[in-house]
């Protein structure tokens, strides 16, 4: 194997990965300053709950929008817009220039994508698709605006709503979708925003340290058990009944197996597959991916609506690609919860079923470098017949590990690092930590939503043949059925603490 990357400093300014990483860090950053009492992101829009007939009435954009923070309490809610573009554009803009990526059609892509993802965000939170008829944070807008019918979903409203915006874009309106399609890059929104889930979960530790540790140790015991199972079982099938040669196998395994498109990238490299197998295998992860968004968070609320837990766990280990199950475990989140609320008046606190998908989903991330070296072993010494003659450096384990799940691990550290070493800061710390994983955080899921939808283009299943069939039957008949039943096995009776 060539070792391309011979430093271990090699990337870091110029791969997605790492650029999620540095943005998360970033944001993260400049949300501790509040530990000094400097205030530096409470500019971030936030879209408020409203109601159609009201609005009408009399139009106000403070209706509308809000700033995330009293020490911005005198701007127009505009001009914090105008600042969130600014802001995020700017920064992404910057990251897009070192990746080699078309700045000008980058910068013109965002553009775009941001007001259309603010455009879902807003309508999303009209009271009659995302209210609850229950007191939430010490509101009840069903009964305040009167209303006599309403969908009650939540806060999974706007994501849907991004990504049916997205998907009608992708899908009808193609010559639009590739001129802004440089800018639609969900997997390095979404993995910028789990690194911002890091301070959600720090914050969650400050409440219930030891629900978080019992959840994460589920979510390492789950996601090792599960991947014993799921890919063996895969390449079997694809050996033995669908015919397929040893590297077709062993890439649709990993794709489907470990993480979507970044372990069928991974083991095609790691064993030198041709470039046209980990192509077929992405576009099939990503088309189905849609499939799983769409069907699986209504389908377990429904089914399974006292076990958030197990729910969102099995979120974790079924839906491929980082970006669709932090987006699915998004929607299960809003969509339990609210359905929870409906039936018995309580209300599970937010992120929690979310972060049981992410955790799940992570410790499986942490796997893929580890595992794409024992492949490139096994292929050498086995499959190619090389019997060592070309070595494999140890350093491609670094080169292979998903750096913004080390970013990620890394928030939550200095989190808990304050909560053991500085608990006197911890209150501040707080402040400045709500406004980043609520405004920016969710701000990088929704683009997210609205990115994916643009990027997926249903027609591109055709052709796929064997793949394909080989692929619905992995996902419908052996990952789903075997990751709710360890997700259960490892999580079941877990709830998440009630928001008070």
């Amino acid at each position: 194997m060539e070792q391309i990357n011979k430093k271990w400093t090699s990337g870091m300014s110029r791969t997605e990965d790492w650029w999620s990483a540095w943005l998360g860090l970033f944001f993260f950053g400049l949300g501790l300053l509040t530990i000094w009492g400097l205030d530096v992101v409470g500019w971030i829009a936030k879209p408020k709950t409203w109601e159609f007939s009201n609005l009408l009435q009399d139009f106000s954009w403070s209706k509308l929008l809000k700033v995330s923070s009293k020490t911005y309490h005198d701007w127009h809610p505009l001009l914090s817009l105008f600042m969130t573009y600014v802001v995020f554009a700017s920064t992404t803009t910057l990251g897009a220039y070192y990746q080699k990526l078309n700045v000008k059609k980058f910068f013109t892509g965002f553009t775009i994508i941001f007001f259309l993802t603010w455009f879902a965000w807003i309508v999303g939170h009209e009271a009659h698709l995302s209210a609850v008829d229950a007191v939430v944070k010490k509101h009840n807008y069903y009964q305040e605006f009167n209303l006599t019918w309403g969908l009650q979903l939540g806060g999974g409203a706007s994501y849907m709503l991004a990504l049916i915006i997205g998907l009608l874009i992708g899908n009808f309106f193609k010559g639009f979708a590739n001129k802004i399609k440089e800018a639609a890059k969900p997997e390095w929104f979404i993995k910028t925003g789990i690194v911002l889930l890091g301070i959600k979960l720090g914050i969650m530790t400050m409440k219930a340290a030891g629900f978080t540790y019992e959840l994460t140790l589920a979510g390492a015991a789950a996601a090792f058990v599960a991947y014993l199972l799921f890919w063996p079982i895969v390449y079997y099938i694809g050996r033995k009944y669908f015919k397929l040669n040893r590297s077709s196998a062993a890439v649709l395994s990993s794709g489907i197996s470990i993480c979507g498109v970044s372990a069928s990238i991974a083991t095609a490299g790691a064993i030198k597959a041709k470039p046209v197998i980990p192509i077929a295998v992405s576009t099939l992860i990503l088309v189905f991916a849609m499939f799983e968004l769409i069907i699986l968070p209504p389908t377990y609320t429904n089914l399974a609506p006292n076990e958030p837990i197990v729910n969102g766990a099995a979120m974790g280990m079924t839906v491929k690609t980082d970006g669709a199950d932090a987006a699915a475990g998004a929607i299960l989140d809003q969509l339990m919860i609210s359905k929870h609320l409906k039936q018995t008046g309580e209300h599970w606190e937010e992120g929690w079923i979310l972060s049981a998908a992410l955790l799940t989903k992570i410790w499986i991330d942490i796997f893929i470098g580890i595992w794409s070296f024992i492949l490139a072993l096994v292929w050498i010494r086995n499959v190619d017949n090389k019997h060592g003659k070309e070595k494999i450096p140890k350093s491609e384990i670094w080169f292979r590990l998903p750096k913004f799940v080390m970013a990620y691990m890394l928030v939550w550290l200095i989190y808990l690092g304050l909560i053991y070493i500085f608990p006197d800061v911890v209150p501040h710390a707080k402040i400045g930590g709500h406004i980043v994983q609520g405004g920016f955080r969710k701000l990088m899921f929704m683009l997210t939503f609205l990115s994916i939808g643009v990027i997926t283009d249903f027609s591109k299943l055709k052709g796929m043949g064997r793949l394909a069939i080989l692929y619905a039957i992995a996902l419908f008949a052996i990952i789903a059925p075997i990751a709710y039943f360890v997700a259960y096995l490892f999580h079941n009776g877990m709830l998440p603490p009630v928001a008070k």
